[in-house]
């Protein structure tokens, strides 16, 4: 039989966190089966293998901006379905 390391997990990582925030990823990390200890985890060896983070971080320019702000101010179009999303914007 081959013997297999056991890893020890021993270092702490400690964050503060909006409480709310917390809670509504969580739910995520149930429905995946995962700890948040696991989560953690499985985004730090994600780090490990990009070298970097494992997703591209960008700043939203100022025509994405203005979107942004017209959305959460009640403006724009909203569509009664798909077909009709896709009717508009001529697909």
């Amino acid at each position: 039989m081959a013997k297999t390391a056991t890893k020890i997990k021993s270092a702490m990582v400690r964050a503060r966190i909006e409480p709310e925030l917390k809670t509504r990823v969580e739910k995520y990390f149930d429905i995946l089966g995962l700890s948040t200890t696991q989560a953690i985890t499985l985004f730090f060896k994600q780090v490990e293998l990009h070298h970097g983070l494992p997703f591209e971080i960008n700043i939203p320019n100022a025509e994405t901006m203005a979107a942004i702000k017209e959305i959460e101010d009640g403006g724009g179009r909203q569509f009664e379905n798909a077909e009709e999303l896709f009717t508009h914007l001529g697909i």
